[in-house]
């Protein structure tokens, strides 16, 4: 029988030792996802891939979209991603369609599908700023937290949008009826200052309340088969990776962002950078009993032939990450993943031929 992401045995399910996740009433699968993630660990490092089952770019850089069990990974290397990464922009305004057009109905579909192949789904939001509605979340208006926190209007028009999100969660049921586990890594990239979120533009307390009461409002709302992600972008020490971090009840999943720009001239710092990210977060995960990733990755383009076995390879064997994750396939100028054609495809294939990085199975 082929090895599965989820294993669902009974054992699992009902296992009085079970390691959960940080919220108490979880649903039974998701402790199975969390325990075989944890069980994986030293293992294989699983491949993911932002909105790879909905959309990619065809051998002469033309876009396909909405096409059943097809990826670029797949085209290129036999299998889907076993980690698929989508993003819940716009669901705060009732759009029928995510910030990069996907429809959310698709998304649902989808996330189903993978998760009965035996797949792994994460879940990231670029929402608007709640203060001001026709600000993204790139715009950087200064206090945001701070106001949503301390004024009864903007906190109850928060919490209206994280009802559409919850809404958007328990929504996620197989056909028999089961939800379908979710790693959600919210207010990502926050050691950086280019989202509103960001740290040049809220406290390490504020950012940590509003963590903390976003996490308990979905709870409270009966979601309870999320694993939780905390995420930053690059950082320079263990304090520094530590400094808003909200607390081991709040927290499965460990990670960072890093992305490689400037190669081939950045090449050798990249790595180093990549390395000392990685020794920290595993530091982090094995004290403070977490999983970890990395939660988004990538080279804009591959522009680096051997990317995949000089780079990526080197820098997560012999880890206990979780998953890596690549950004998405959107277009000929921005692409993160090989599609048919591309110069990096055999590289990709060596990756995974490797049995350092995997696939679904």
């Amino acid at each position: 029988m082929p090895m599965r992401v989820y294993l669902f045995l009974i054992a699992f399910l009902s296992s009085s030792a079970l390691l959960a996740q940080v919220d108490p009433d979880a649903t039974a699968l998701t402790k199975a996802l969390y325990k075989n993630l944890l069980s994986m660990q030293g293992k294989s490092v699983l491949f993911g891939q932002q909105d790879a089952l909905a959309y990619g770019l065809n051998a002469d850089g033309s876009r396909w979209m909405n096409t059943d069990d097809r990826s670029d990974v797949k085209t290129v290397a036999g299998s889907h991603p076993a980690v698929a990464g989508w993003d819940l922009g716009r669901i705060e305004f009732d759009r029928p369609e995510n910030l990069d057009g996907v429809p959310f109905a698709l998304i649902k579909k989808r996330i189903i599908e993978h998760h009965q192949r035996g797949g792994v789904n994460t879940v990231s939001w670029h929402l608007n700023n709640p203060i001001d509605p026709s600000k993204t979340a790139w715009d950087k208006v200064e206090k945001t937290i701070s106001r949503i926190l301390n004024d009864p209007a903007a906190l109850a028009n928060y919490k209206k949008w994280l009802d559409k999100v919850a809404s958007f969660f328990l929504d996620l049921k197989t056909p028999e009826g089961q939800l379908v586990p979710i790693i959600f890594r919210p207010f990502h990239e926050h050691t950086g200052s280019w989202f509103w979120w960001g740290a040049d533009h809220c406290t390490p307390g504020e950012y940590t309340s509003f963590w903390k009461m976003t996490v308990q409002y979905l709870r409270d709302k009966n979601v309870h088969h999320l694993l939780i992600a905390y995420s930053t972008d690059q950082f320079m020490s263990k304090a520094h990776y530590l400094e808003r971090y909200p607390g081991n009840d709040f927290v499965d999943l460990v990670g960072f962002d890093i992305y490689h720009r400037n190669a081939p001239a950045s090449n050798e710092a990249f790595k180093k950078d990549l390395a000392r990210m990685i020794s920290t977060l595993q530091e982090v995960a094995r004290e403070n009993k977490k999983l970890s990733a990395i939660t988004e990755m990538g080279q804009e383009q591959l522009t680096e032939k051997y990317w995949w076995t000089e780079i990526v390879v080197p820098a997560v064997e012999n880890t206990r990450l979780s998953y890596l994750l690549v950004w998405r396939n959107g277009r000929p100028d921005h692409f993160y993943a090989p599609f048919e054609g591309q110069q990096t495809a055999e590289d990709f294939r060596a990756m995974i031929r490797s049995g350092k990085v995997k696939l679904l199975q």
